[in-house]
């Protein structure tokens, strides 16, 4: 269908909530709490353990015995609590990734315990909402030693709306930010797909909503394909994205097309389309691309579409540009479980 529509139910025996835009999948948010000890977002006190000489970084005690892996050690000793947030997913056998820096999210903002101040989305232009908007966060804080950023949602919302939402935020900002003393402990859990949904899937809002006890048989059709490593192109092209312990490894063909251009069109269809094939597939850290052969005076145009692309979608991607064998290398953060875990049993 035509629009936004927003998709809820079960598959795998998992919450999920899919975003469709004209037809396609743009996002995708799965229940992974049975795989992972704490899902990216979920925010715990923690104890230092051991400092790394010569990492920068320090080992933290987290709850139920688990380990993490703050790469900030500024101003932190061991034995020391610390207030952390999960920030991605970490490989089997390793410890948690984690950042000290901690946001609280919500539809139209986000807090910042120990961070005071408000700051208002640079994607809001207009001089005289932003003041409005300031003027909100302010009386929401109320000289609570606690930020708030005001999210680009929030330039056509209701004042009252954002102002009941950012007083909530604010509040659950400082009870955590005051429960630092204690033994590790999970003090908010990560977002659940629904409420994934209803943060960041609502602005422009969804055109339709539905919602089962099990998504629909096209649903799971759509998800399906995740787990092919196969992704079609214009013009009988093609891509294949395969994940290996090391790193993801992308290959691009041109198919049948013989022509002069095939190469550079078949690229360039990848990399339109890249960022949100590893978002869906749930890939990141090390990511090697294969593209298809083209003259060397045409890397220009071809990296431009891919910074625009990554860009665009927002990503906390790194490209680090192409090796000595006309590889593309780039680095993308691992902030979700690969979706074929995810799937098992689809």
């Amino acid at each position: 269908m035509k629009g936004r529509e927003i998709l809820l139910g079960k598959v795998a025996g998992r919450e999920a909530a899919l975003l469709m835009v004209d037809g396609r999948l743009e996002d995708v948010a799965i229940d992974a709490s049975d795989l992972v000890a704490f899902a990216p977002g979920a925010i715990l006190r923690g104890r230092v353990n051991r400092l790394m000489k010569g990492q920068g970084g320090v080992f933290v005690t987290l709850p139920d015995g688990a380990s993490g892996y703050l790469r900030d050690r500024s101003g932190l000793s061991e034995g020391q609590p610390v207030l952390v947030q999960v920030s991605g997913v970490a490989e089997d056998g390793k410890a948690v990734p984690l950042s000290s820096r901690v946001l609280i999210r919500g539809r139209y903002g986000i807090a910042t315990p120990g961070v005071p101040g408000v700051n208002v989305s640079r994607a809001i232009r207009d001089a005289d909402r932003r003041s409005e908007l300031q003027d909100i966060g302010n009386a929401a804080l109320g000289g609570a030693e606690t930020g708030l950023i005001l999210r680009s949602a929030s330039v056509g919302a209701e004042d009252s709306d954002i102002a009941a939402e950012l007083a909530d935020l604010a509040a659950i900002a400082n009870d955590i930010a005051a429960d630092l003393d204690g033994a590790p402990e999970l003090l908010l859990d990560a977002a659940s797909p629904s409420e994934t949904a209803w943060r960041d899937w609502a602005v422009p809002p969804p055109d339709v909503v539905t919602e089962h006890d099990i998504l629909s048989p096209d649903a799971q059709d759509t998800l399906s394909a995740l787990l092919s490593s196969r992704v079609p192109l214009p013009a009988g092209a093609s891509a294949y994205i395969e994940q290996t312990r090391a790193l993801v490894a992308i290959d691009v063909n041109t198919g049948s097309d013989g022509s002069a251009a095939a190469g550079l069109k078949a690229n360039i269809a990848l990399a339109r389309d890249l960022p949100r094939q590893l978002r869906l597939r749930g890939l990141g850290g090390q990511v090697v691309v294969d593209f298809a052969p083209i003259p060397k005076r045409e890397r220009g145009t071809l990296e431009q579409e891919l910074k625009k692309a990554f860009r665009a979608d927002g990503s906390d991607a790194v490209l680090s540009g192409w090796t000595a064998m006309g590889l593309f290398e780039l680095s993308r953060k691992r902030d979700r479980m690969p979706i074929n875990r995810l799937l098992e049993g689809l």
